[in-house]
């Protein structure tokens, strides 16, 4: 069997929403919804949480993750990328238990709203490719960047990108090479691309078109609100989601 592993990065510091991985989204914690999205996903066959905060961890083991190190406190600052993090639980792993999966899927906590057929179609699609180091979860873009600007230090606007067409900024949005947005939704690559690539896409990155309604990202007050909101309304359902949120234990006393 294919070994998957679903890691999710949780650090106790966040700024945006004090204490977000943890705070109460819904009835639960907001990690608690990833976790319980990557044990519902029929290829994954272990998940972990990486934190270095106790207390994350203590609420992930309550609703079926793993914690089986804590993070070190310097790969949990602000600008942390996520390459050391997975060196970090992949080398750990190695070192403390012989085990190295074939693929490593990222779920961020901040997602709370994922479909669990598409963790699956991620995997299934790199275990299909060979010759894939990774894929990721895209979708087409609500503004195309064709039409963005940047300002010069000479206060006049300059095209974000080049185009072989002339002016592509006043050309109709149809007639534009189709772009897509990289959303962080799903994320997976095998661990050699991690570990002996460096990188945690390498080169040959396959995509996963995602209808943008799927995604949300949580990163503000407003972003929380309106994630509660959507599952709130009747037309979208843990069921629509594809897993259930339940606790495997009781906290301790």
């Amino acid at each position: 069997m294919t070994q998957v592993l679903a890691l999710i990065p949780a650090r106790g510091g966040s700024k945006s929403i004090p204490r977000k991985n943890i705070r109460t989204f819904a009835g639960h914690p907001l990690i608690a919804y990833s976790i319980a999205a990557g044990l519902a996903a029929e290829t994954v066959t272990r998940l972990i949480v990486s934190t270095d905060d106790e207390e994350i961890a203590e609420v992930a083991r309550r609703y079926g993750a793993e914690t089986p190190f804590l993070r070190p406190a310097d790969l949990a600052e602000d600008h942390t990328p996520d390459l050391p993090v997975f060196q970090h639980a992949l080398n750990w792993l190695m070192e403390h238990e012989s085990y190295r999966p074939e693929v490593v899927v990222q779920l961020r906590p901040t997602s709370p709203l994922r479909r669990v057929w598409h963790i699956d179609q991620a995997v299934y699609r790199l275990l299909e490719r060979p010759d894939a180091d990774s894929i990721r979860t895209v979708c087409v873009p609500f503004q195309n960047p064709y039409k963005m600007w940047k300002i010069g230090a000479d206060g006049f606007m300059q095209p974000l990108l080049q185009s072989a067409h002339r002016e592509p900024y006043n050309m109709p949005r149809q007639l534009l090479p189709e772009i897509y947005w990289q959303t962080g939704y799903v994320d997976a690559a095998r661990s050699d691309t991690i570990l002996n690539k460096g990188s945690m896409t390498g080169d040959a990155i396959l995509p996963l078109v995602i209808p943008p309604e799927d995604w949300i990202d949580i990163d503000s007050p407003d972003d929380w609100r309106r994630a509660e909101r959507l599952l709130g309304e009747p037309g979208l359902t843990f069921d629509d989601l594809g897993y259930q949120v339940l606790e495997k234990s009781q906290p301790a006393v």
